[in-house]
């Protein structure tokens, strides 16, 4: 079969671990080191065969690895606990190779460090070409006596360092923008990232206190730029406990390399994707869209708003992702290429062309094809929402392209019931009910009120199920009223020369399921309540049941014969508490079965949370809610179904404590629903508002 190569040998390992060896890459890789094997063995073995091996060469294979085993030198003797070695060794060397990179790039450090100012110790200096500025900026406003417009600042600099007409008047990039203007305004972004500066009135620099006493050496510049791309860097990191934050799902995006598709061919024969903009610098640097957009606005004027520039140069750094899909364009209506992401933003200054923020890509296609879509304008876009375009570019670009090319195995990363229970706030015995229910009956589905987490448990449920985090065997949509059968399996959708047949979300999943019958996937419905369920699934109602799975029915619009398979589990989530929805269709109730999930404010993982949060005003705060809830339990108008959430307080281990976050989320989510859940009665809303507000006041 397509694709599975050396994976043939870990299926074998997964029947029969103590019989025969996983030759992954991982294993391969580590059994190549002569620290882990004997060299009797490495001469014997290597080098790997281009691909799989014959069985019999494979059970050489295991039978000298069995001998080398029974040496005492080693501390693993059996093939689980080689491979056990071989996955830890080969995630450490990972981890060095990335700290070696983002070293090279900008050094870790915290935003909370201060920039060194002892002279003995080593210097750590930045590759960055702006850092030359920081100190001068700093001098020229003390000079200035503590504040000055930009252009004051610039003009003492050239004073100051007796810059050349040409060091002054440099230009790079296509836009040609002023180097040295470009340049300054980065070292002011470092200095006041570092507390040096304020920038809080627009178009004048301020030296705060700390700036006005502090004698800036090249050290402290590069610990100032090491500090900005820090904090950029635990902007993204942080991440709310019901936020995908590590989502894993592959995006599909379409992307135009320049005006016209220009740099196609260029970026073609380098493996890269790249986008303009390169004057702004590393867009790592940045913390929010709106920082991006103002820097951009100060390079080029504010002629414009550049916010769909800011919005794509963010989307590029911060959420595009290795291993999503790339179609390139040229204008609106032709694609010439279709490639894979494998690598994180990189910026590279020494490029000339203005597109310095790149992505290496395996391009995987290239040709033209006419793509009669919505046209879409933008450089970059994330079409993986648009489900019928998407699947039209799949019909053109994949299904020509893709049937000759080897698949390339990824290897994914293991997802264990401890971590599920790690991140979800679930005891065990919940859990084991729940996975247990989903394998028998196939299709279930989660609900619960507002902030429970639904949608996040669902996809960790799917996880840990699968052992691995592969969002390829994952897929979500949402329901809602206009959700159809045509979106859900298949229909007519408009052409430019009519109408087309196109297949629809869960139809192409399952024929994805179909071909790789050994793994299990899941299809997770979020606000199944929301949609038309006899509209959506149409003939396609009956094969979902666990036991209808491979019997086959005639589709409505091909006359096609379609099974849903046997490896395919569907998980749908409900909101209890939107009253907007009428009752669930029977027979739906029937098909599913129904997992509560409550508040998971005593679960130990909620209680470990709140040790490492560590604040008195959100203990109190909790403490409320948890009061809060027994009330909507009593109350015969609401109920259990209609209890808040542990969610709405996610996404804290960073918070600095001050009293503005925990009042927006009492002021602007706990009493508008408050007041949503007793509209009649606004004594009850006003008294527990007034709880709520007093659990957060300073005492």
């Amino acid at each position: 079969q397509k694709g599975i190569q050396w994976n043939i040998t870990m299926g074998l390992y997964w029947i029969r671990p103590y019989c025969f060896i996983s030759l992954d890459s991982r294993s391969r890789w580590y059994m190549e080191n002569p620290k882990n094997m004997p060299e009797e063995f490495i001469h014997r073995v290597l080098p790997w065969p281009p691909t799989v091996p014959a069985a019999e060469r494979y059970l050489e294979i295991c039978d000298s690895c069995r001998e080398m085993l029974e040496n005492e030198q080693y501390t693993y003797h059996s093939f689980p606990e080689l491979s056990r070695a071989a996955w830890i060794e080969s995630e450490r060397e990972n981890q060095r190779q990335k700290d070696h990179s983002d070293s090279s790039r900008i050094p870790e450090t915290s935003p909370s460090d201060q920039p060194t100012e002892n002279p003995e110790k080593p210097a750590q200096l930045s590759g960055a070409a702006h850092t030359r500025w920081t100190a001068p900026i700093v001098q020229a406003l003390k000079e200035l006596g503590g504040s000055g417009t930009p252009a004051q600042v610039r003009e003492r600099i050239i004073e100051n360092e007796h810059l050349t007409q040409e060091e002054i008047s440099a230009r790079r990039g296509k836009t040609q923008v002023n180097k040295f203007e470009n340049e300054v305004a980065f070292a002011r972004q470092d200095l006041v990232n570092g507390g040096y500066l304020d920038n809080s009135v627009h178009g004048i620099w301020t030296l705060t206190d700390a700036g006005k006493e502090a004698e800036i050496t090249a050290q402290m510049a590069a610990d100032l730029f090491r500090i900005t791309a820090s904090i950029s860097r635990n902007n993204r990191k942080k991440r709310d406990i019901l936020a995908d934050g590590e989502d894993h799902s592959i995006h599909y995006w379409f992307y135009a390399p320049g005006k016209d598709a220009s740099h196609w061919e260029n970026f073609y024969r380098e493996g890269i994707i790249a986008i303009g903009w390169g004057e702004v610098g590393d867009l790592r640097a940045f913390s929010c869209k709106e920082e991006i957009r103002e820097r951009l606005q100060e390079v080029f004027g504010e002629t414009y708003s550049y916010k769909n520039a800011a919005h794509a140069l963010w989307q590029f750094a911060n959420e595009m992702k290795s291993q999503d899909v790339i179609f390139v364009k040229k204008g609106m209506r032709t694609v010439v290429g279709r490639g894979v992401v494998e690598s994180e933003y990189q910026y590279d200054e020494n490029r000339e062309d203005g597109f310095n923020h790149i992505r290496r890509v395996r391009w995987t296609g290239k040709g033209n094809w006419e793509f009669s879509g919505l046209p879409l304008m933008k450089t970059l876009t994330d079409i993986t929402s648009y489900t019928g375009q998407l699947n039209q570019l799949r019909e053109l670009v994949e299904n020509e392209e893709e049937q000759a090319e080897e698949e390339k195995t990824v290897f994914y990363e293991p997802y264990t019931v401890e971590d599920f229970l790690r991140e979800v706030y679930m005891d065990e015995d919940t859990y084991e009910m729940a996975a247990e229910i989903l394998k028998e009956k196939k299709n279930v589905i989660l609900q619960g009120p507002p902030g429970v987490g639904k949608t996040f448990i669902a996809k960790r449920l799917a996880y840990s199920l699968m052992g691995v985090r592969d969002p390829k065997r994952v897929r979500m949509v949402q329901f809602h009223q206009s959700y159809s059968y045509e979106d859900f399996v298949m229909g007519y959708r408009p052409t430019d020369t009519g109408f087309a047949i196109r297949k629809g979300a869960f139809y192409n999943f399952c024929k994805d399921a179909e071909v790789d019958s050994e793994n299990d996937y899941f299809f997770i419905i979020d606000e199944i309540n929301r949609g038309n369920i006899s509209r959506i699934f149409g003939e396609l109602f009956m094969l979902i049941e666990n036991d209808k799975r491979g019997i086959q029915l005639e589709l409505l619009y091909t006359g096609e014969k379609f099974a849903v398979p046997e490896n395919v589990y569907l998980i749908g989530t409900m909101n209890t508490a939107d009253r907007s929805l009428a009752l669930l269709d029977f027979a739906l109730r029937r098909r599913f079965s129904f997992i509560d999930l409550e508040p998971g404010f005593d679960t130990e993982g909620f209680r470990k949370y709140l040790e490492e949060i560590g604040d008195a005003r959100f203990d109190r705060l909790i403490d409320r809610v948890i009061r809060l809830n027994e009330a909507i339990r009593e109350d015969p108008s609401l109920g259990e179904g209609f209890c808040i959430g542990h969610g709405y307080f996610g996404g804290l281990l960073n918070w600095s404590g001050d009293g503005r976050t925990l009042e927006r989320i009492v002021k602007y989510e706990l009493i508008p629903l408050l007041k949503e859940y007793w509209p009649d009665e606004p004594q009850t809303v006003k008294e527990w508002s007034r709880q709520l507000e007093g659990a957060i006041a300073i005492h």
